[in-house]
């Protein structure tokens, strides 16, 4: 790739005496423009005399304004950016450069998020109304499902926008990957609305599901277990740059896209799922299946971040290291053992505790063997396979085959 910074001022001389008439008349008028266009705006700042004091103020501080502040802490900014130069963390290029892009993969999944948006009120819950208030329409351990389930999502889902929000977008220094965190984060908003939708809408206590992360222990330790990852790097003073800081994010990440996205969502997803298929909650089972489909797409940009991390970085992924993010993996699959444990005491739904807890062993085998670990639930086959089915879905058309869904376009829209 070639670089302007390269050519010096002999070589500019050369060119210039080697173009044609055309070229030259034509970078004249340009020259004209540039001098014309930046006169005008000096013009512009001029004071008149209908200004009032305020506006007269506005245009004097101006003049003051540096537009170089600041820009001195991105070294190189004043120059293009190179793809070498980009870094998934301790990046000091200029991070408003979006392209040239280093990752495709992080802009391929930004593309693909925004091509599969949905709102939670395109979703018909008339079903699922009339459902949940026929006392005899679900069964205790149906009933005690649909509750837990929307008391943990309806919490996990803000806790991981705002760590993506108030910690790893300042820390992640790719700006196509930042571009796909900012889709990721309002992807999250969607989900939280979701579940406050469902909620709402069959006529739950607020208080006691929004309140379950703290009062129903299976719930509660999930959550604690999260956060307890999201303290440090959510400090504003907190910087990555050192092996300690740059371990302390990767924790972070593991923890959040491996475990609490990559572990903790599975035993409530085929749980809601499986009531669909039978269906059962079609509405909330809906819900379920985009909210999936968005989440397989965050692990699977999360585990790319990890493992991009792990090559410009080699010298984190030591022997301790890999100890760590092992534990971290089978602490959340045991946290969400119990979980499963609590939330299906009885086999319910063609399901029961023991099978769930060889799925869970299964999911937990393959975040170990996405990040370069080995498995350590040697021989667990997936008893459910019709999640990975229902993962593989296109949006436009509902799993459980109660509408197809339209979406407008921006230029469809009608803004009155």
């Amino acid at each position: 790739m070639l670089s302007w910074d390269e050519f010096d001022k002999e070589d500019t001389e050369v060119a210039a005496k080697s173009s044609s008439p055309a070229q030259a008349a034509a970078a004249a008028t340009l020259d004209k423009l540039d001098s014309a266009g930046g006169a005008a705006a000096l013009e512009a700042r001029a004071a008149t005399a209908s200004d009032s004091d305020a506006v007269k103020r506005a245009k004097a501080a101006l003049n003051d304004l540096d537009i170089a502040e600041g820009l001195a802490e991105l070294e190189g900014s004043a120059a293009r950016v190179a793809v070498d130069e980009k870094r998934m963390i301790n990046c000091r290029a200029d991070l408003n450069q979006l392209v040239p892009f280093k990752y495709d993969w992080a802009w391929q999944k930004y593309l693909d998020g925004c091509a599969n948006h949905w709102m939670p009120q395109e979703v018909n819950m008339t079903a699922d109304i009339a459902l949940w208030k026929d006392q005899d329409g679900l069964t205790d351990d149906e009933r005690r499902i649909v509750m837990r389930n929307l008391g943990f999502f309806s919490t996990a889902d803000s806790l991981v926008a705002n760590n993506l929000a108030l910690a790893v977008y300042r820390l992640i220094t790719n700006p196509e990957c930042r571009q796909y965190i900012l889709r990721q984060a309002f992807e999250e908003a969607i989900h939280t609305h979701a579940y406050q939708y469902c909620i709402e809408s069959l006529g739950m206590d607020e208080g006691e599901i929004f309140n379950m992360y703290h009062e129903i222990p299976s719930v509660a330790k999930k959550a604690a277990w999260g956060l307890k990852y999201t303290r440090a790097i959510s400090d504003p003073e907190f910087n990555t740059g050192t092996p300690e800081t740059d371990k302390e994010l990767l924790r972070n990440l593991i923890a959040y896209y491996c475990v609490l996205e990559g572990i903790f969502f599975y035993c409530g997803f085929t749980q809601i799922l499986s009531m669909g298929r039978r269906n059962k909650m079609t509405g909330v089972a809906e819900q379920f299946q985009y909210i999936l489909r968005d989440e397989s797409m965050h692990l699977n940009f999360g585990i790319d971040v990890i493992n991009q991390i792990k090559i410009e970085n080699p010298h984190l992924w030591d022997a301790a290291m890999k100890e760590e993010a092992t534990q971290m993996i089978l602490q959340g699959t045991q946290l969400e053992i119990e979980y499963a444990r609590d939330t299906m005491p009885r086999g319910v739904l063609g399901m029961n505790a023991a099978m769930m807890e060889d799925y869970l062993k299964f999911i937990a085998n393959r975040r170990l063997t996405q990040i370069g670990l080995k498995e350590e639930y040697p021989g667990t086959n997936n008893p459910f396979p019709w999640m990975s089915e229902i993962m593989d879905l296109k949006k436009e058309k509902n799993f459980f085959e109660t509408r197809v869904i339209e979406y407008q376009t921006g230029g469809a829209l009608s803004w009155d």
